[in-house]
């Protein structure tokens, strides 16, 4: 009898590469995916806002609710994230099994006990064009605002071989572009300090077959001169990078334990721009951190209108507890902080149109992803969205276009060459 399965993700690109390793072995063990009437049920869940909490809750709900008979297996960080909010999740039905973060790779084979899987890998990446690849897990970091270290653990990486080995894989099912991610990757050093993140990349560069190489999320003073040249100079690095941001204002980011200043940020965007003034850049926001004054808000705009940054990625601050901002006083009124958060949205949707606004009547490649009607959209190689008419175009094929259009929600472009 042919089992069935669901997995719900929330949160990071790190999540959802482990649900990703999920899906692989339960797929060679000839499970099918479903959204209804599952056999087994698996929430990758995220606890970095309250919000987040509360959505993760109600997927258990939903999944219960839908899948009766179905073994729920429950991990991620919300489960880490204190003994309450664990037994919380336990209260809500007989059916589910908890799975702590240190255990997650094991997870299939706790629900699963009876079946022979494989090695804990991902070989695809379902509904992606692009695929993320888990380099390092856990932080060291400390931030004030962060329970991400108490949830994950300290820093720890995978060894260099095993994930050359997995991006092959990935390479032979047709995976064109990588994105090389974790919770802090920056730390990254081969799980014995033998290598860094730029040996990483350099060797990645080298594989056959791949075209587009990413690094997701890292802090500015990790982006040292190695590491910039290793982004520069390797044939298939794409240049544009997420690099952390959370606030302008040198008081607000020394009261978050972040380990850099606004000018080192912008020291980092200028040492990647110059070298190619193509580079873009993505980055992610917290608005109303304690004690954030209008001054401190202001630093920020600022910045972004500096930077101009492909995408800002908005987060209202959420007191997280275990963390030490959570005894801050000085909280920002709900009201104040909405108000903040939508004029520094409007504000970087704004830098983000005039930042695209450069590149109209330019030629670049784009890498197909998504269908919209009679629409198929992608990225340039510097993380610019762009929209061409379908034409029998596929998600994972490479065009040549001629840009012709700014649009709110990104760039229109002409076929010009299509690479299979």
């Amino acid at each position: 009898m042919n089992k069935k399965f669901n997995i719900i993700t929330l949160g990071c690109r790190t999540n959802q590469y482990e649900s990703q390793g999920y899906s692989d072995q339960l797929k060679s063990v000839g499970h099918s995916q479903t959204k209804e009437n599952a056999d087994l049920c698996i929430v990758n869940t995220c606890t970095v806002t309250e919000s987040a909490d509360k959505s993760s809750k109600a997927k258990i709900r939903e999944l219960i609710r839908k899948n009766p008979d179905a073994k729920i297996m429950v991990t991620g960080c919300l489960v880490e994230s204190s003994k309450e909010k664990r037994e919380e999740i336990q209260s809500l039905g007989e059916q589910i099994e908890i799975v702590s973060n240190r255990e997650k790779e094991k997870l299939v084979q706790v629900a699963l006990p009876e079946e022979d899987l494989p090695e804990f890998e991902i070989k695809n990446f379902d509904a992606h064009t692009r695929a993320f690849v888990k380099v390092q897990d856990g932080c060291n970091s400390y931030c004030t605002y962060c329970i991400i270290p108490y949830v994950r653990g300290r820093s720890r990486s995978r060894k260099l071989d095993e994930i050359l080995q997995e991006i092959k894989g990935l390479i032979a099912n047709g995976y064109k572009e990588v994105v090389l991610t974790g919770i802090n990757i920056g730390d990254f050093d081969g799980g014995d300090g033998s290598v860094r993140l730029s040996d990483l990349i350099r060797e990645v560069d080298q594989l056959e077959g791949l075209q587009r190489i990413r690094v997701s999320s890292i802090d500015p003073d990790e982006v040292d001169h190695d590491l910039a040249d290793a982004i520069l100079n390797s044939k298939k690095t794409c240049p544009s990078m997420h690099v952390v941001l959370q606030s302008g204002s040198n008081v607000i980011l020394k009261r978050m334990n972040r380990k850099y200043t606004k000018q080192m940020f912008i020291e980092c965007v200028e040492r990647l721009r110059s070298a190619n003034p193509d580079f873009t850049f993505t980055t992610d926001v917290i608005v109303g951190f304690p004690g954030e004054t209008e001054s401190d808000f202001e630093d920020t705009m600022d910045l972004i209108k500096q930077v101009k940054f492909a995408k800002v990625h908005m987060f209202p601050y959420s007191p997280r507890p275990r963390t030490r901002a959570a005894l801050y006083p000085d909280r920002i009124d709900p009201v104040l902080m909405k108000e903040r958060k939508n004029k520094l949205l409007r504000f970087a949707e704004k830098m983000a149109f005039e930042l695209r606004e450069q590149f109209v009547g330019r030629e670049m490649r784009v890498l197909l992803e998504n269908t919209d009607g009679d629409m198929i959209a992608g990225h340039t190689e510097n993380f610019l969205r762009v929209e061409v008419l379908k034409e029998g175009f596929r998600p994972n094929e490479m065009i040549d276009v001629e840009l012709v259009e700014n649009t709110p929600s990104g760039l229109k472009g002409r076929v010009l060459c299509h690479h299979k």
